[in-house]
């Protein structure tokens, strides 16, 4: 199976993210597309695994979180590339702030967990 790979463009408007966004964090080393061509007038390309980074520090961030703490979202996901995004496996993930570490964490998706936290653990720095 052939990866499918998205133009900046693409990326911004399937994400909701704006073109300066993704440059910034790119600068930022935050989120790093997956093809990255140096030069003047090269297009840069990301993955579908890019896409889910993009969104999750998207909505980390529009949720009100930090920009520090909103890019360890993506550095998460990327350590655990090979499983969440393959679309043919059956685990799911969820992002869990842990307190104890005081820091996101990529864990595997429990709705017991999700449901029921006591609404002191939900509010996050």
């Amino acid at each position: 199976m052939q990866e499918t790979f998205f133009t900046s463009k693409q990326a911004a408007e399937i994400t909701g993210c704006t073109l300066r966004q993704l440059q910034y964090w790119r600068e930022k080393g935050v989120v790093v597309p997956t093809i990255s061509a140096t030069g003047t007038g090269r297009s840069v390309y990301d993955s579908r695994s890019d896409l889910m980074a993009l969104a999750a520090m998207e909505y980390c961030l529009s949720v009100g979180l930090s920009f520090e703490t909103a890019a360890t979202a993506p550095k998460r996901l990327y350590e655990k590339e090979p499983e969440f995004a393959n679309s043919a496996s059956q685990r799911r993930f969820m992002l869990w702030w842990d307190s104890k570490e005081r820091s996101l964490q990529l864990v595997e998706f429990d709705l017991e967990r999700a449901i029921c936290l006591p609404s002191a653990s939900r509010t996050l720095p």
